[in-house]
């Protein structure tokens, strides 16, 4: 029922989400189809969430995520634990992202699911990044609110943020690769290729993506190849 709405999230066709996700709300809400009520619940949140309604976006994954747990499913957790992770991430608040993917992380070990494990790696790279910037800014107030020039740059959540966001990008491409998913792994090479290209390693950055890249012969219409062809562009 809900295959539609993941496919529009996979493809980040944020209009064919919400619809299917609104559907499923509808009819699942009509049949008393509490799973997937859930489901729908969730993919709506995501889909509300890319389209500036972050908050709501975020009561409504909050939500569909207790309701998917009561129901004692488990095929779906650390896909949907990935979306809440993302969108926290989208609003600022890192930590909480970062927590929910150490969660998600921790029941891969537990359970040996590994079809999501990919993009949680490159999500973990990604909010990585994301903490580090923010501490950058946090400073930089600091530094103006008290008028001096003091050294007053907090201590990073690790000793590298750069060098673990690598770490987890590439952890992220191998998996994709063991998994033969050419998708996934456009989508962690692009992490990837952009911390180089913020690193003046765009040589490197563009052979690996282009690789990638022009392995495939359909779907350029998607956002991901898209974004793809823009990046490679960037990095010439």
């Amino acid at each position: 029922m809900n295959f539609a709405a993941r496919v529009g999230q996979f493809r980040r066709e944020v209009q064919l989400a919400y619809e299917r996700a609104e559907a499923t709300i509808t009819l699942s809400t009509e049949q008393g189809f509490t799973y997937w009520l859930a489901e729908g619940t969730i993919l709506r949140g995501w889909a509300l969430a890319e389209q500036g309604q972050e908050e709501e976006g975020l009561r409504q994954l909050h939500q569909g995520l207790a309701a998917y747990g009561a129901t004692g499913a488990k095929l779906w957790q650390l896909y949907y634990l990935s979306l809440m992770a993302e969108v926290h991430g989208k609003v600022g608040r890192v930590e909480e992202g970062l927590a929910e993917l150490a969660e998600a992380l921790s029941l891969v070990q537990n359970t040996g699911e590994t079809e999501h494990e990919a993009e949680l790696y490159r999500l973990k790279g990604t909010l990585t990044l994301q903490s580090k910037t923010s501490l950058g800014q946090v400073s930089v107030k600091s530094q103006t609110s008290r008028g001096t020039s003091e050294d007053t740059s907090p201590r990073p959540l690790t000793p590298d943020p750069q060098a673990e966001a690598e770490e987890c990008f590439l952890k992220a491409i191998e998996i994709a690769r063991k998994l033969q998913a050419k998708s996934l792994e456009l989508r962690e090479v692009m992490s990837l290729a952009r911390l180089w290209q913020q690193e003046s390693k765009q040589k490197e950055a563009h052979k690996m993506l282009s690789d990638v890249y022009n392995w495939f012969t359909e779907g350029f219409d998607t956002k991901d190849l898209q974004e793809a062809k823009a990046l490679l562009e960037s990095l010439t």
